[in-house]
């Protein structure tokens, strides 16, 4: 198997829910479920991972409090090089609605100082040759932002091959997050994103005129996966052929961090050296099994949630 590493935010998340209506103003109610666990992209990509019995690398950091330490621990080894910042660890309450969607409060936090440098302390080059690098996060990591034209840089002379899910830009997709977008996907083999960020980011409410839009800023051989939720995904493969896979009938549960199980399932699959029609099912399906159960479960063993701040 081919080697893999994920780059980008970690944090903690607490799920609270599901609430109906949005409760008054100084008033309190009582919801049915609560989990505190790893959240932010990278860190969900990682639990997958993990959940799958997958070895990987995660280069990240975490704030100078109990969160913090938290985070570290539950990632044992892999997280004993990640820096620890005077900042607070960035903490999001997800809170759920019964129709599946949710509304989140989150503190800035720690992750805009996560920086190049970090990066580097904790993921080694040549073992990490032939393999692939999942970048998330990009507009909440400032500081490492600012160096992904270095980051690339390492990749390219390690021969590692960049996947990127940018997000959503907390100020949205204005010119200028449109124009440095475009200028990292012209440095990466592969991109992910959903179906709202690709259609922003290419200018067309088409999903597949977006994969063909967003393809050819990549460099030659790119791919290019669209997540279209309980549609599934699309990806338009480095041939110029249309590939779908349909999502799996499943009760809705959660849906935090399901675009980021995909992208575990899909690289997972991907660094078997799997068709890239077998890639698009092994995301959709391992993200239809993580939104459908609580505690949230990978297929495998997990082992966060056992010990809390």
């Amino acid at each position: 198997m081919r080697p893999l590493a994920v780059v980008g935010n970690v944090n903690v998340d607490l799920i609270l829910g599901p609430a109906a209506p949005w409760p008054k103003a100084g008033t309190e109610i009582i919801v049915d479920h609560d989990e505190l666990r790893v959240g932010g992209a990278a860190g969900n990509t990682a639990l997958a991972w993990d959940g799958l019995g997958v070895d990987f690398a995660i280069a990240a950091n975490v704030g100078s409090d109990q969160f913090g330490r938290w985070l570290k621990e539950g990632f044992g080894a892999r997280a004993e090089k990640w820096p620890v910042r005077p900042e607070g660890t960035t903490l999001s309450v997800g809170i759920t609605h019964p129709d599946g969607e949710r509304t989140f409060f989150t503190t800035r936090g720690h992750l805009a100082r996560l920086n190049l440098a970090d990066v580097l302390s904790v993921l080694q080059g040549p073992t990490l040759s032939g393999g692939y690098a999942l970048l998330c996060g990009s507009f909440l990591t400032d500081d490492l932002t600012v160096d992904y034209p270095a980051f690339f840089d390492w990749a390219d002379r390690h021969g590692i091959a960049v996947a990127l899910d940018t997000g959503w830009p907390l100020e949205g997709w204005t010119e200028a997050n449109k124009a440095a977008a475009r200028g990292w996907l012209s440095r990466c083999r592969i991109a992910i994103m959903n179906e709202v960020e690709s259609t922003t980011l290419a200018d067309t409410e088409d999903p597949v005129a977006a994969a063909k839009a967003i393809q050819a800023l990549m460099p030659d051989g790119a791919t290019v996966v669209i997540k279209r939720g309980p549609d599934g995904a699309i990806a338009l493969a480095s041939d110029g052929v249309l590939l779908s896979q349909a999502a799996p009938a499943v009760t809705v549960v959660d849906t935090i961090g399901a675009g980021d199980v995909f992208n575990a399932g899909f690289l997972a699959a991907l660094a078997r050296d799997e068709t890239l029609a077998a890639c698009l099912k092994a995301g959709t399906h391992l993200a239809s099994h993580a939104i459908s159960t609580l505690p949230r479960s990978y297929g495998g063993s997990i082992h966060f949630g056992e010990t809390m701040p």
